[in-house]
């Protein structure tokens, strides 16, 4: 008579475990490339934000430019390729402040996320860090854009007249000193914080919640792809233009202002002088650069992210 196997012994035996693939790394440097990208499409609007931030009154009464006079006067009297003015300091931000916080951002949500999606509070913990560090980096380049991008509401004895983002850079350090460097890095720091908190940090959310739900209306399901990356960064740009309004209008004013201001003083003058909608002036151009800015940096990002994918599935650093 066959004896019968030990039938607890299939029990005994260890589960195995299912292999989990390699989680895809990306170069430091691949969201810098989609930020620079993206603003040389909407260079013409940030200059336009620019100008209307730093215009101050005249006559004793405060001036409410809008996005189309200031558009309208500045391709009259200087022609269509003044829009572009300050461009090559809009690269230099680029690649310091958006390459340092997005990287940073991405190397440390790939850490969070080792075990499983990482938290939301996480998330917006890390963006807002990576988005401080990407403040500091992109100082002197901020100061830069803004100087030249106002250069031509200021009256000829007050403007800059740096030639390119570089020749900048050297007159700033050789007039004001290396301490120049950090002008305005306060107010800086704060708006890059909250900036890449309410950014990228909502984008993700928005992302994942997206994923999660059908699509109020049409009860459609989104798939992760361009059309789901397009939705999520038009609202993390109305969510981000809204919360770093205040920051930035200070930041311009400090940046763009001669000699020594204290952010305390300015904004006490502001409001004396224009009132609290002061701290929102700009806000229309700063959202219609910011939403197609965000929409195609992370357009961008994510298509040079797929292709980094495709040209090297493995898991690779650099």
């Amino acid at each position: 008579m066959q004896t019968s196997k030990n039938p607890g012994a299939s029990s005994s035996q260890p589960t195995p475990v299912k292999p989990t693939m390699p989680q895809q790394s990306y170069p430091f440097w691949l969201g810098g490339a989609g930020a620079t990208m993206a603003a040389c499409c909407t260079h013409p609007l940030d200059l336009t934000k620019v100008r209307m931030q730093t215009i101050h009154s005249t006559n004793g009464g405060p001036i409410r430019p809008s996005t189309l006079s200031i558009l309208r006067t500045t391709v009259t009297e200087t022609g269509f390729r003044s829009l572009y003015t300050g461009l090559s300091a809009s690269v230099m931000r680029q690649m310091t402040y958006s390459l340092v916080r997005l990287g940073a951002y991405e190397k440390m949500k790939a850490r969070l996320s080792k075990d499983g999606p990482a938290p939301a509070s996480h998330l917006f913990l890390a963006a807002m860090v990576a988005g401080g560090l990407g403040g500091m980096a992109g100082n002197p380049a901020d100061i830069l854009l803004v100087r030249m991008t106002s250069d031509s509401v200021r009256p000829p004895e007050q403007r800059y007249n740096y030639r390119n983002a570089v020749s900048g850079l050297v007159t700033l350090v050789r007039e004001e000193g290396v301490h120049g460097l950090f002008r305005g890095i306060g107010t800086n720091l704060t708006r890059a914080v909250l900036m890449n908190g309410s950014q990228v940090g909502s984008y993700d959310l928005f992302k994942q919640m997206l994923l999660r739900n059908k699509l109020p209306l049409v009860d459609y399901q989104l798939q992760d792809g361009l059309l789901l990356h397009s939705i999520a960064s038009v609202l993390a740009g109305t969510f981000a233009t809204t919360v770093t309004a205040p920051a930035d209008v200070l930041r311009s004013r400090l940046m763009a202002a001669h000699g020594k201001s204290h952010p305390i003083e300015v904004l006490t003058t502001a409001l004396r002088e224009e009132g609290p909608r002061f701290l929102f002036r700009g806000w229309t151009p700063a959202f219609i650069r910011l939403g197609p800015n965000t929409v195609l940096m992370f357009v961008f990002f994510e298509q040079l992210k797929k292709g980094w994918r495709v040209l090297f599935p493995a898991d690779y650093v650099l």
